[in-house]
């Protein structure tokens, strides 16, 4: 699945962040506590070089904990990385931010009392709800729709003396790992428009038949699991009463039912995502691309 959802003002943000970063001292990057991997921007990853940066893993009550500390421990491998899980339920923890950033940027914290940090995150990812914590106050705009923040700001806190450069949700347009895109959409990143609910569905069935089946067990009331997600859907679309003329379960409407069941958290604390998943992913990446220049190699030869 390809996101088609890319707008204009995020092209803008982007080429904005590269001219900014030279002059902040630490990246706060945002990330999504359930897909750790697939809400990282990798226009940052390649631009940030040895730039200092904290990686706040929001909405964590909505993680796997135990899948949360695997991610945590991974990240924190790469040198000048350090991480912080977050959660609206416990605002009280964002306040180390400041602190860490100076800690991340001891050189600068002890020649001026003021650390810049930039910080940046996918679209409905949490971080306005970030700022306006630190702040005490209403600063940037919060809603469940992602690309709420669409213009750079100074944001200047008097916790921990840190000045924060805000910067829009930046998506971008094209994910190496079709499967991200997917986990993107699931966790609400993009917006609905830009979807197809059943498609989105189905992935997200596969996904918990094979590594949370306790939670479908559970919250729908089965005593087993289906084969295949065909099933699983026909079984809890007439349950649900979610048939259209004829009697035929409509997928397209208990598919939206179930995407809303993840998000409003019915299934309890999930990770779409594990590291080993990824090094996988990255792995048959490659191979095809490796597959792909020796097609196209002998295509070349045959001409």
């Amino acid at each position: 699945m390809a996101i088609q959802w890319y707008p204009g003002h995020m092209h803008k943000a982007q080429k904005e962040m590269r001219q900014v970063l030279p002059k902040v001292d630490v990246i706060i990057e945002i990330l999504d506590a359930r897909i750790p991997f697939s809400s990282e921007n990798p226009m940052l990853a390649q631009i940030r070089s040895n730039k200092p940066c904290l990686k706040v893993l929001a909405k964590s009550d909505l993680a796997d904990s135990t899948q949360l500390a695997v991610w945590q421990e991974y990240l924190e491998r790469e040198r000048h990385i350090k991480t912080l899980a977050i959660s609206t339920l416990n605002p009280e923890k964002m306040h180390q931010v400041p602190l860490l950033c100076a800690k991340l940027a001891p050189e600068k914290s002890r020649s001026i009392k003021n650390v810049r940090a930039m910080i940046a995150g996918i679209p409905n990812v949490g971080k306005s709800t970030l700022i306006n914590i630190l702040a005490g106050r209403v600063i940037a705009k919060t809603g469940n729709e992602p690309a709420v923040t669409k213009t750079q700001q100074t944001i200047h806190l008097d916790d921990g003396g840190l000045t924060l450069l805000d910067t829009p949700g930046i998506l971008w347009p094209k994910q190496e790992l079709e499967d991200s895109s997917y986990r993107l959409a699931i966790t609400g990143a993009i917006k609905d428009t830009a979807m197809d609910y059943d498609d989105i569905a189905f992935f997200a069935a596969r996904y918990l038949m094979k590594a949370y089946p306790h939670v479908l067990l559970k919250r729908y009331e089965l005593d087993e699991l289906p084969e295949g997600e065909l099933e699983f859907f026909e079984i809890i679309g007439r349950r649900r009463g979610c048939l259209s003329r004829g009697g035929r379960v409509d997928l397209v409407k208990i598919s939206e039912l179930f995407i809303g069941d993840i998000r409003t958290g019915r299934f309890g604390t999930l990770c779409w995502e594990t590291p080993e998943m990824i090094v996988e992913e990255k792995a048959r990446l490659e191979q095809q691309k490796v597959e792909k220049k020796e097609r196209d190699e002998r295509r070349k030869t045959k001409r």
